[in-house]
């Protein structure tokens, strides 16, 4: 799909109409050679992101590990009206709004 030269990953124009026309986007003429340069430095971004020695780095599970999160209490700020909207409901069976079969 792409051409690689060295560590620099190209798309070709062929490549990215190809890819617009999987994705269903139409693209002009005009916009084609911005789509393939922005495409290009994108893969050669996570190209170069792949490089990245990792090895000996222990997954995180959280980026906040051992510190604190301030977090409000959680409050009740509305009161169940269900019953109430349910009485309006030309049809309810255990608690679940009754609707006319649409699909057969």
């Amino acid at each position: 799909m792409f051409s690689r030269t060295g560590a620099i990953v190209t798309l070709t124009r062929r490549d990215v109409e190809n890819i617009a026309h999987l994705a269903r986007l139409e693209i002009s003429e005009a916009e084609l050679p911005v789509y393939v340069q922005s495409l290009s430095a994108i893969l050669a971004f996570v190209e170069q992101l792949a490089a990245a020695p990792t090895e000996g780095i222990e997954p995180m599970a959280h980026p906040l590990e051992g510190q604190v999160q301030r977090l409000r209490e959680d409050q009740v700020t509305e009161s169940d009206h269900r019953d109430r909207y349910q009485a309006n409901a030309p049809a309810v069976e255990a608690g679940l709004y009754l609707v006319p079969r649409v699909i057969e």
